[in-house]
C-alpha cells in the first residue's frame, strides 16, 4: 500500500513538474519569437520602406493588373486635392451663381411675354416623338445631375444632419442609380444628336441672334429678332448639350466598366473630365430651364402640347413662320384654331 501511494506521489509530482515545464518553455520561446517578429517589423517598416511606398514604387502582387503592386499612388494626392480643394467649391459657387443670375433676370428683367393677343390658331411644332425624346433627356438628365451633386456635395450639406445608416443607404442608392442610368443617357444623347442636328446647324441669322441678345435684355428687349425653327439660344444649348454630354458619357462609361485595363491615373482623370463636364452641363441647362418655364411666355406650352400660337412663332421664329405660311400656300400644311377665341377671329377673317 505504501509503495502504492509512492508511486502515485512521484507520478503526480512528474506531471506537475511536466505541466510547469511546458508552460514556463513556450512562454519562452514565445517571448523570443516576439522579439525576432518585432525586429523583422520595424526593419520593413523602416523609414526607407515607407518611403518608397510613398513614391509610388512597385511591389510584388500575384494579380495581373495595372498597378496592382502599387500601395500608395502619389498622383492620386493630386487628384484627390483637385476635386475636393478646387474642382467642388468651383462647382457649387458656379451653379449657385448661375441661379442668382436667372432670379435677378426675373426680378429685374422679367420675362419676355408676346407684345400682340395670341390669334387661337395653333401652329404644329414638336411631333409626340420630339416631346417623347425631350422629356425623357430631361428626366434622365435631372435625376443624373442630382444624384451626382448628392455624391460630391451631400457629406457637406446632408450628412451631418441624418442619421448615419441612412446617409449610407442614400450614397449607395445615388451611386447605384447613377451607374445604371449613366448609358441609358448615352443612347438618349445619340437620339438627340440623329433627330436634331440638321435644325440646328449655326449660320449668320444666329450671329445677328446673339448680338441682339435674343431679343431679351438691355435695349433689345421685345425686338423679337429673326430666327428659324430653332434660334442661336437654342442651337448653342443643343450644342453645349452633344458635346460635353458626350465627354460626359464617355467618362462616365469609363468609370462604369474599370475592367479594360485603365490605370489609377485614367480613372483619376476620367472622374476629374466627368465631373467637370457635367457641371458646365448643369448650369447651362439652369438657363434653358428658367427660360421654358418662367423667362419666355409659350415656350413651355410649346413642349408640352407640340403646337404654338401664331403670334408666337410669328414673334420668336418668323423664319420658320413664313416657311409655314408658304407650305400652307402650296396646300402642304395647315394652321388649325384650337380655341373658342380663335376659332371666332379665323371665321371672321375668312
Amino acid at each position: 500500500m505504501l509503495n502504492t501511494l509512492k508511486r502515485a506521489s512521484l507520478a503526480m509530482l512528474s506531471m506537475m513538474t511536466a505541466l510547469l515545464l511546458t508552460f514556463a518553455m513556450p512562454a519562452s520561446a514565445e517571448e523570443q519569437s516576439s522579439k525576432v517578429v518585432q525586429q523583422e517589423i520595424t526593419q520593413l517598416a523602416g523609414a526607407d520602406y515607407w518611403r518608397e511606398v510613398r513614391e509610388g514604387q512597385e511591389g510584388y502582387t500575384t494579380s495581373q493588373s495595372p498597378e496592382h503592386g502599387v500601395l500608395i499612388s502619389k498622383p492620386g494626392e493630386t487628384w484627390y486635392i483637385l476635386k475636393e480643394k478646387w474642382m467642388s467649391p468651383a462647382g457649387a459657387v458656379a451653379i449657385f451663381g448661375s441661379i442668382a443670375m436667372v432670379i435677378m433676370a426675373y426680378v429685374f428683367v422679367g420675362p419676355l411675354m408676346l407684345s400682340k393677343p395670341r390669334t387661337g390658331k395653333k401652329m404644329k411644332r414638336w411631333s409626340r416623338l420630339d416631346r417623347a425624346l425631350h422629356w425623357s433627356m430631361a428626366f434622365t438628365f435631372l435625376t443624373l445631375a442630382f444624384s451626382g451633386l448628392m455624391l460630391v456635395y451631400g457629406k457637406h450639406f446632408l450628412k451631418p444632419y441624418v442619421p448615419t445608416e441612412f446617409w449610407g443607404f442614400i450614397v449607395m442608392l445615388a451611386k447605384q442609380y447613377h451607374n445604371y442610368m449613366g448609358p441609358l443617357f448615352f443612347i438618349l444623347l445619340m437620339f438627340v444628336l440623329l433627330k436634331w442636328w440638321r435644325k440646328s446647324i449655326p449660320n449668320m441669322t444666329d450671329i445677328r441672334w446673339f448680338m441682339k441678345m435674343g431679343g431679351m435684355v438691355g435695349k433689345h428687349k421685345g425686338t423679337h429678332p429673326s430666327a428659324g425653327f430653332s434660334n442661336g439660344g437654342e442651337k448653342a444649348i443643343y450644342w453645349l448639350l452633344i458635346f460635353f454630354g458626350a465627354i460626359v458619357a464617355v467618362s462616365g462609361l469609363v468609370l462604369d466598366f474599370p475592367i479594360f485595363g485603365q490605370t489609377r491615373r485614367d480613372m483619376e482623370l476620367s472622374n476629374l473630365v466627368h465631373a467637370i463636364s457635367a457641371l458646365i452641363l448643369i448650369c447651362g441647362f439652369i438657363f434653358h430651364i428658367y427660360i421654358g418655364l418662367f423667362g419666355m411666355e409659350g415656350a413651355l406650352e410649346g413642349m408640352v402640347t407640340g403646337e404654338v400660337d401664331e403670334t408666337w412663332a410669328k414673334e420668336h421664329h418668323d423664319l420658320w413662320y413664313e416657311e409655314v405660311k408658304s407650305k400652307e400656300a402650296m396646300g402642304e400644311t395647315e394652321s388649325k384654331p384650337t380655341t373658342e377665341k380663335g376659332a371666332k377671329a379665323n371665321e371672321q377673317t375668312s
